[in-house]
């Protein structure tokens, strides 16, 4: 069973500085019906001012990816890292015991805009961790590209949950499949463009929660660039 879910039902917030759509409940903004899909907890579409940022605040338990599409965001936390994560880059930060993190726009003239991420671990209280990695975009084109994964498959970062993260581009004729156990979770969140998957219409944030699926096929893209996630239950 697929549910699509249309961009504009997600929740909305404008802080000025700070516009944020969310797929899930998140700070002010409560829906019951979408507190999560399996172990994803949240993805949030931020776009973050010139010159503005989250300052340091913490976090624990949790794994947390930034995937950036526009700009840069600066991170700084509590293990040392001082890192710019470019477009292209996929950072991973896990919690566990705590960890302190900021998160800033630098530049003067460009706004950053990213994905935030976060995914239930499936292991608690572990020292902290940081890991990025660049992915090159011919390594997503026409194709499902493994960026997360428990174990680090194929280049992809490591994250400690029971849940893989795929990202692809797909324009014109190209097609991918992909394989899920129908008695787990899947998702998918379309980021830009326009999609056909399992012929269901997505345009840029737009949604699928799936479940009872043992086969995705995806096509008829538009300049698209999508993320699926297979979740635990």
């Amino acid at each position: 069973m697929l549910t699509l879910r249309k961009s504009q039902d997600r929740g909305y917030a404008d802080h000025g500085w700070l516009k944020s759509f969310h797929s899930f409940s998140f700070a002010g903004y409560h829906d019951p019906l979408f507190m999560g899909w399996g172990n994803l907890r949240v993805i949030n579409e931020d776009r973050v001012t010139a010159g503005m940022g989250f300052g340091k605040h913490g976090h624990r338990n949790m794994e947390i990816i930034s995937y950036v599409l526009s700009g840069e965001l600066a991170h700084e936390d509590s293990m040392g890292n001082v890192k710019g994560i470019p477009p292209g880059d996929i950072q991973r930060m896990s919690a566990g015991t705590g960890v302190m993190h900021s998160e800033f726009n630098h530049a003067k003239d460009q706004t950053t805009h990213f994905l935030q991420i976060w995914i239930e671990p499936n292991v608690l209280e572990i020292a902290p961790g940081y890991e990025q990695k660049s992915i090159p975009l011919d390594g997503k084109q026409g194709k499902l590209r493994l960026v997360a994964s428990p174990d680090g498959e194929d280049g992809s970062v490591t994250i400690h949950a029971d849940a893989k993260m795929y990202a692809g581009l797909f324009n014109g004729s190209q097609t991918a499949q992909l394989s899920l156990n129908p008695q787990r979770k899947g998702y998918a969140h379309l980021i830009s463009g326009s999609l056909n998957i399992n012929g269901h219409e997505l345009v840029a944030g737009d949604a699928l929660l799936i479940e009872n699926e043992s086969q995705l096929l995806i096509g008829q893209g538009k300049e698209a660039e999508v993320l699926i996630f297979d979740l635990s239950p």
